[in-house]
């Protein structure tokens, strides 16, 4: 995180905004609050740190099956450190949360961020499959419309 902020230190504040999907999610949704920027998130992870404990030792890379990685103990503690406790403004949120997410609980992301522009969908998947039926809804909180 201290690569993200110093690599983002002289981005220009007004025209910058974060954007993540699920663990990309949770560190976007970091990276806003230290930042003051808008975030866009796409089914965000809202407690990795208690999600992934369970999987601390070697692993496979989930694109790339045939990789192997060792996941670290210490990596809990740095996303413990890393969370934010709670969003300090909705109104630069917004995203998609789908209720088929099978990796995610949609309730526990929607709870989240209540409050903030992030639409909850119906069905759906974690990778947001339908994702370019939603592409107005993304492109108009980017301001790219």
């Amino acid at each position: 995180m201290t690569e993200v902020l110093d690599g983002t230190s002289a981005w220009p504040a007004a025209s910058s905004v974060v954007v993540g999907s699920s663990l990309g999610g949770f560190y976007a949704t970091a990276v806003a609050e230290a930042r003051g920027w808008p975030a866009l998130l796409l089914n965000p992870a809202v407690d990795p740190a208690r999600d992934l404990a369970a999987h601390i030792g070697e692993q496979t890379a989930f694109h790339a099956p045939e990789e192997g990685f060792f996941f670290r103990a210490e990596y809990i503690d740095e996303l413990r450190s890393i969370a934010v406790p709670a969003i300090t403004r909705p109104e630069r949120y917004a995203g998609l949360v789908t209720q088929g997410d099978e990796v995610l609980d949609w309730r526990e992301m929607a709870a989240r961020y209540a409050g903030t522009r992030v639409r909850v969908l119906p069905g759906g998947d974690h990778a947001i499959s339908d994702f370019e039926a939603h592409l107005p809804f993304v492109v108009g909180q980017l301001g790219l419309d």
